[in-house]
């Protein structure tokens, strides 16, 4: 995983963790909802580029 694509997953996993934290003290469901998701959306792009790394560099 390049340096670029870490940091680039943690912030958009920050920013939602932000989100979930300011909807959680509004009140406002769809905020914290959305930053939820856009947890669940780093997680799954920090895993697919685990995917790509455990492949690099062996001759298949």
């Amino acid at each position: 995983m390049g340096a670029d694509d870490k940091i680039e997953n943690k912030a958009e996993e920050l920013k939602g963790k932000a989100k979930e934290a300011t909807g959680k003290v509004t009140g406002n469901d769809s905020l914290e909802a959305e930053g939820h998701g856009d947890q669940a959306k780093a997680g799954l792009k920090q895993a697919g580029e685990h995917v790509k790394d455990s492949f690099k560099g062996k001759d298949y």
